[in-house]
């Protein structure tokens, strides 16, 4: 590959948890950055508390499991989103908090006949846009 070719590649930051994902794509020299929300529900919380109006323990279990198996359903579909933003990355690097980045790149390694993408996946806190920007340009420079 010619460094002309490498220059011309879209690179791809992905900052993600479970509530949200940041991309940052670096092309031509150029910066852009997208949010995209993962619109799924927080963890499931039994309301009223210790045997409220005489409630048992299964019925509170079962709605337990089916909220999670829901909450799965939304963040494959939040995953798929962001994957199909990022179709075109010749180059990801992939980082964020918690498991998120970690489900988010089984999800892409799900997907058959592709080169592999992914430069690295890394913890990182929170981080400010400007931060996020800053840090996959480092990122990239130093790659």
């Amino acid at each position: 590959m010619t460094k002309s070719d490498r220059t011309m590649m879209q690179k791809m930051g992905i900052w993600i948890d479970h509530k949200e994902a940041v991309l940052v794509s670096l092309q031509n020299g150029q910066t852009t950055v997208e949010r995209i929300e993962s619109n799924a529900e927080s963890h499931f919380r039994p309301s009223g508390g210790w045997k409220s109006s005489g409630t048992n323990v299964a019925q509170s279990v079962s709605k337990e499991q089916t909220a999670d198996e829901r909450r799965k359903h939304q963040f494959r579909n939040f995953y798929q989103e962001v994957i199909e933003q990022v179709r075109n990355a010749s180059l990801l690097y992939i980082f964020g908090p918690g498991e998120a980045k970690g489900e988010l790149v089984k999800e892409i390694e799900k997907i058959k006949g592709q080169p592999e993408r992914i430069a690295a996946v890394e913890v990182c806190d929170s981080l400010t846009e400007n931060q996020l920007v800053a840090q996959v340009k480092s990122f990239f420079a130093a790659a």
